[in-house]
């Protein structure tokens, strides 16, 4: 999988943990998959970790690994999707933050005629993939600002590719975000800000299981991907995306027509 999407994937460790040391980092979506594995891999004594998601059991457990390899963690349940309640994540943060991983995230494969009458696909998916990560951000963007900070979006490779029927409700909320973030950072960066996208492909994740035709395609493991986001950290590039990512960009640019007269085709063979 290193070899496909990221043969480069090496992480200086004893960089990180000099950059770490004093840090706060807060991660969403902390309690599974890409979020849990990276909090293990930032289990460093001299830095504070704060953890959101929404199941407080399985924070506990993840704090509990953090804390037995000698690493620092604070736990927060918040849903997301609920303003109120990222308020008053923001009004708990007991420490300044210095790097943000926008992790959180949710996923959908649902035929636009099974949504006719399930607005709230929609409006669900909006919520966790866009309206709480700015939410978030706006908030913590005067802070990241007085600690000359870092702020990490993990996105995906379908922003930049041609969109995929079913996957309308997935691809319009996370394109959204990741264009959000890419017209902020030229203002963050100005202000000292870094910031970083991550575009990945699949990810082993639970996030994935429910999509049967992914079973069996090359997906990196969510460690891997951890790994990916403490290289982000140390090298604080502006973006990381597989290295053949760029000529998918452009066959999606210069086949448009015909690749949506191919999923057209498609569509009307799979009815």
């Amino acid at each position: 999988m290193d070899l496909l999407f990221f043969p480069c994937l090496r992480v200086n460790q004893r960089r990180l943990e000099r950059l770490l040391v004093g840090k706060t980092v807060l991660i969403t979506g902390a309690s599974y998959g890409i979020g849990e594995c990276l909090a293990l891999r930032l289990a460093l004594p001299m830095t504070q970790l704060i953890l959101v998601a929404r199941t407080e059991e399985k924070l506990l457990a993840v704090q509990a690994q953090v804390e037995a390899r000698g690493g620092q963690a604070d736990i927060f349940p918040c849903d997301l999707r609920q303003p109120t309640e990222v308020e008053a994540l923001l009004e708990q943060l007991p420490h300044p933050i210095d790097i943000l991983v926008s992790n959180a995230g949710k996923s959908i494969r649902r035929s636009l005629f099974d949504s006719l009458d399930r607005f709230h696909d929609f409006t669900r998916t909006m919520n966790i993939n866009y309206f709480g990560p700015v939410q978030l951000m706006l908030a913590l963007t005067p802070t990241l600002v007085a600690q000359q900070g870092h702020m990490i979006n993990i996105s995906a490779i379908n922003v930049l590719l041609l969109p995929a029927p079913q996957w309308a409700a997935y691809q319009a909320s996370k394109t959204a975000f990741d264009q959000w973030f890419r017209c902020a950072a030229p203002e963050l960066n100005a202000q000292g800000v870094k910031t970083t996208s991550i575009y990945l492909p699949l990810v082993r994740t639970r996030m994935i299981a429910p999509t049967k035709a992914y079973q069996n395609m090359p997906a990196l493991s969510p460690d891997q991907v951890a790994k990916l986001i403490c290289k982000a950290m140390v090298t604080r590039s502006r973006t990381i995306a597989p290295w053949w990512l760029m000529m998918g960009e452009l066959v999606s640019v210069l086949l448009r027509w015909p690749g949506e007269v191919i999923w057209s085709g498609v569509m009307r063979w799979r009815r």
